[in-house]
């Protein structure tokens, strides 16, 4: 069984769904499936250093990278066309069992359906929280449109629709698609190794006193994001000692807008914002710190939020995060509804009982280790494959 898995980027300036695609398919292989990725070569608003149009290993996987068209409205560039990546794609298609189609309205996603449609390739797409009420009521007249025109066939005649969490088949049941849909949610294949000392460590890097409380968002800045709400909220406990760690890049607009936001808040002295992370300094500022905060207006899954509560850090979530229900109900962390009393209520009840929060962070590891791991979430996708070949 050969299976092709199309997305339009998987750099990592993408976030949590390239992330995810890659754990994905290291899993699949680790299990014997013969499995691809054909993708562009974008890179936000630059391009990877890859070779174009040939199999290649990236991350250990077999690859396939085309060029992607690069206008300077950034718009045009999100789209990810790619020219070379249709005309390999229609010659190649019929030597792959199954295609894996991730994310929507998207060029290389729509036409990655559109011709396994025209072929007769069995297909199944994962959305990753683009079908999600929130999302489509971003660019709410562009989306509405082209998913009538376009995406709604490309979706109607999916033999499957892959969903990661129960709250985004909701919205897309509300839909109301032809196509059968499926809950399998994510993982992550390798687990970070436990970094000795790494509260003291991070500390250390931080120049902060070896007891201060540490938030950490780690996350692309994105008003998507909701730091327009944490920010305020973590402003109106100036009187209680904590260090905010904002890791992740953005816009530079966004990132002035983040900045203004500090100082209007008063907490711009006691916010640290280092930009994008990776690797080990990654794993340290998990591990290290004390409460990871994610409130989001919408996550379809949240891995950054698995990679947290998989070390054993209490997370602060709100609903609109896929995985806010299994907090919940498993005392995995603190959920609060997206509004600024409400996070500034959570956040205070965490700098309360820190005792607590080490408790909850212990019961986070054990659960996570148990539930979200691909050694079990892939035996269940190479089922879904078969039934569709």
């Amino acid at each position: 069984m050969k299976i092709l898995h199309v997305i339009p980027s998987i750099s990592p300036a993408r976030g949590g769904t390239s992330r995810a695609v890659i754990d994905m398919v290291h899993a699949l292989l680790d299990r014997g499936i013969d499995v691809e990725i054909a993708t562009t070569n974008d890179d936000g608003d630059n391009l990877l250093d890859v070779t174009l149009g040939t199999l290649t290993l990236y991350d250990r996987i077999p690859t396939y990278f085309f060029s992607r068209f690069s206008p300077p409205l950034p718009a045009l560039r999100e789209f990810a066309f790619s020219g070379a990546f249709t005309t390999w794609l229609f010659q190649n298609i019929a030597k792959y069992d199954a295609i894996h189609v991730h994310a929507l309205f998207s060029y290389t996603s729509t036409v990655a359906m559109t011709i396994a449609r025209f072929k007769k390739i069995p297909y199944l797409t994962t959305p990753h929280g683009l079908l999600c009420e929130w999302s489509l009521e971003q660019s709410q007249q562009k989306k509405q449109t082209y998913l009538k025109l376009i995406e709604r066939s490309n979706l109607d005649r999916a033999q499957a629709i892959h969903l990661t969490c129960q709250q985004e088949q909701d919205d897309v049941l509300a839909l109301k698609f032809k196509s059968p849909t499926f809950v399998l949610p994510l993982a992550l294949t390798e687990i970070p190794a436990q970094i000795p000392d790494a509260a003291k460590l991070l500390r250390q890097n931080l120049n902060c006193p070896t007891d201060e409380p540490i938030i950490l968002f780690l996350s692309r800045l994105h008003y998507k994001k909701g730091l327009d709400y944490l920010i305020p909220a973590l402003g109106k406990l100036r009187d209680r000692r904590f260090t905010f760690v904002v890791a992740g890049s953005g816009t530079p607009a966004y990132e002035a807008e983040i900045h203004s936001l500090l100082v209007a808040s008063g907490i711009e002295d006691r916010t640290q914002m280092i930009g994008f992370v990776e690797g080990e300094q990654k794993d340290l500022l998990i591990q290290g710190a004390d409460l990871f905060a994610l409130t989001s207006h919408s996550e379809n899954f949240g891995i950054s939020v698995l990679e947290a509560l998989v070390v054993g850090t209490p997370v602060l979530v709100t609903p609109g995060v896929g995985l806010a229900t299994i907090v919940r109900e498993h005392h995995l962390g603190y959920v609060a509804e997206l509004d600024i009393e409400a996070i500034t209520q959570a956040l205070d009840r965490y700098l309360s009982d820190p005792a607590r929060s080490k408790v909850m962070g212990k019961h986070a590891r054990q659960f996570a280790l148990e539930n979200y791991n691909w050694d079990k979430i892939a035996i269940d996708l190479v089922r879904v494959y078969r039934s569709l070949v």
